[in-house]
């Protein structure tokens, strides 16, 4: 979130601190899940669609957002399906790409629903020997945080792959950042190594 903020503001020039520096941003989550990261960015002040494949995700959403008290659109849908008049200011693509069949049709999709000079964030996992032996072998097997078969290591996708693939879309990168997870902290925090997890923060031409 900490990432996300700090590149909303610089590309869209926010200068002012107050809590709601968000208003007037239209923000499209994109496998919102039950609203993790959909909550806080419509608490800080911006007007927040979520959407996801599972109505069970979607209702999750809906019943913890009416207890938040947070007025968030949620919707079950794909980028692909998503039939939306209005463009958004920002889509976010957290942990997504590695679960699309069709990557190309899926950005081309997310192109379509962003506003020209919009920001979009995508982050994902490297097709790589460590994020194998990480992300399924010790996520999924050894330490059970994910079920197993949740990753497929072949829909993985390397960090140039997935800037080429944005840059045919007319999409340019602003910025590239590892994420590193400390288990024992249970913290993550940015990096220069995209060895596993990775973010990509770019703009639509």
């Amino acid at each position: 979130i900490e990432y996300i903020v700090e590149n909303i503001k610089k590309h869209f020039k926010i200068t002012k601190n107050k809590p709601n520096f968000l208003d007037g941003l239209n923000i499209l989550d994109i496998g919102c899940g039950g609203g993790l990261i959909s909550e806080p960015m419509a608490r800080l002040g911006a007007n927040v669609t979520g959407i996801d494949a599972s109505k069970k995700n979607i209702s999750i959403a809906q019943i913890h957002s009416k207890k938040s008290g947070l007025k968030i659109n949620y919707l079950t849908a794909s980028p692909e399906s998503l039939n939306y008049k209005e463009k958004f200011d920002i889509i976010l693509n957290l942990e997504i790409v590695e679960h699309v069949d069709n990557v190309n049709l899926y950005i081309k999709s997310c192109s379509h629903l962003l506003k020209k000079n919009g920001l979009m964030f995508t982050a994902t996992l490297n097709r790589s020997f460590i994020s194998y032996v990480k992300a399924i072998i010790g996520a999924e097997y050894i330490l059970r945080w994910l079920p197993v078969g949740t990753h497929d290591w072949n829909k993985f996708i390397k960090p140039e792959e997935l800037e080429n693939l944005l840059s045919k879309e007319k999409f340019s990168t602003i910025d590239i950042k590892g994420l590193k997870f400390n288990p024992f902290l249970k913290k993550w925090k940015r990096s220069n190594d995209l060895s596993v997890n990775y973010i990509i923060a770019s703009f639509k031409n």
